[in-house]
């Protein structure tokens, strides 16, 4: 097949869907590899590389788009200035474009219909089941790590005291008060960052095996009183999508330790489904002046009710980080992450020279977005009110 790499268009956004190392791999599997120029530059990767490892360089992204049987990219297709066209109007019928597309988020709506009306055949990275033999291709959970580790970068640099206890002559300065909402792979690296840095931290999460790995870390337990054969899937791997009642007592619950947090870390997501709102903006109006949030959520809308999608705000006196592309502001470490993971998910999906998409398979089954014109994902379908 002919695999299309292209540039990333997002502002800001510098990583990019294959390394050298991964296209020779494309390439020792039989694939045509075109990669759209500058691609790499971003994450450190020159032309040269990508030429060295056997790829063909194409300066228009609307002929790889016009030659490709299958489309790699970081981020959902977005509309590209330069050819003053949207991605997706670039791409075809029978075309399939694997990429994160998070097709519940409301924003995205649009762009899933549009996918569907032009016959692509779009693949979700952030569907893939988190189970054993997928691991190698879960690139949010890749990524998530990444949005952890800088996310409380982020917000640390935002605020405007120190995180650590600090001892001086005049007195001592307690440590920043931190809580992290939601302890999956985002929310241990953003504990254990903070913890290293010397912060004061609380956790809180539904699922009761979270909570003691963010215990584990040195984390405070904030105890949410929702019960586990409520707030736990059948299979005891996942958060479920709580009806209002429960969000109202988690929120009950949080709201304490909110009203005291320097700095809160969001990162509760529900796979293939909105984000929880768990905090509200009337809360928000209640935070200290000068805190500040950190909501990682919010390419499934978020978990505070007013975070600004793909921006940073200031809101009654608390900075709130929207910001969508996280991992791509440490693009060396999360393009080396991400590009072996999509190599992995297409090679399992590859097969004979073709795509064979079994929609038995568990792993096919969750990644799949839209299909013969049509949207096919449960949580895409379910947040527009449409039935599959």
């Amino acid at each position: 097949m002919v695999v299309g790499i292209l540039k990333e268009i997002m502002p800001g956004e510098r990583r990019v869907s294959g390394t050298p190392e991964t296209v020779k791999k494309l390439i020792e599997d039989g694939h045509t590899v075109l990669v759209e120029e500058n691609a790499g530059l971003g994450s450190f990767y020159p032309d040269e590389a990508y030429q060295t490892a056997g790829a063909v360089i194409v300066t228009d992204p609307e002929v790889i788009c016009e030659r490709a049987d299958v489309i790699l990219k970081v981020k959902e297709p977005l509309f590209n200035q330069n050819k003053q066209k949207h991605e997706i109007d670039m791409m075809h019928a029978g075309q399939y474009l694997i990429t994160f597309i998070h097709p519940a988020a409301p924003a995205n709506h649009g762009l899933v219909k549009r996918m569907a009306e032009r016959g692509v055949i779009g693949l979700t990275l952030d569907g893939v089941p988190r189970i054993s033999r997928a691991q190698t291709m879960d690139a949010l959970s890749s990524m998530s790590t990444c949005a952890g580790y800088k996310g409380m970068i982020m917000a640390i640099d935002a605020i405007a005291k120190f995180v650590p206890p600090i001892g001086s002559a005049v007195g001592m300065l307690p440590p920043a008060n931190v809580v992290v909402i939601g302890a999956g792979v985002a929310g241990l690296r953003a504990i254990a960052t903070a913890r290293a840095l010397g912060a004061s931290v609380y956790a809180a999460d539904i699922r009761p095996d979270a909570r003691e790995q963010a215990k584990s870390l040195g984390a405070k337990i904030i105890e949410l009183e929702v019960p586990a054969e409520v707030a736990i899937s059948s299979d005891g791997k996942f958060a479920r999508h709580l009806p209002e009642k429960w969000l109202e007592v988690e929120r009950k619950n949080l709201e304490e330790r909110i009203l005291a947090a320097d700095i809160v870390f969001l990162s509760a997501l529900v796979p293939g489904k909105l984000a929880p709102i768990l905090i509200t903006e009337e809360m928000v109006k209640k935070m200290k002046p000068g805190s500040c949030i950190v909501d990682i959520s919010i390419d499934q809308g978020g978990n505070c009710e007013i975070t600004p999608p793909g921006a940073t705000e200031q809101r009654h006196g608390v900075t709130i980080i929207g910001i969508k592309n996280i991992p791509g502001m440490i693009p060396t470490s999360s393009t080396w992450m991400f590009a072996k993971n999509i190599y992995n998910l297409f090679s399992y999906v590859a097969k004979n020279g073709a795509v064979e998409l079994d929609e038995n398979d568990e792993i096919v089954s969750s990644i799949l977005v839209t299909k013969d014109g049509k949207i096919v994902h449960e949580g895409a379908l379910e947040a527009m009110g449409l039935s599959k």
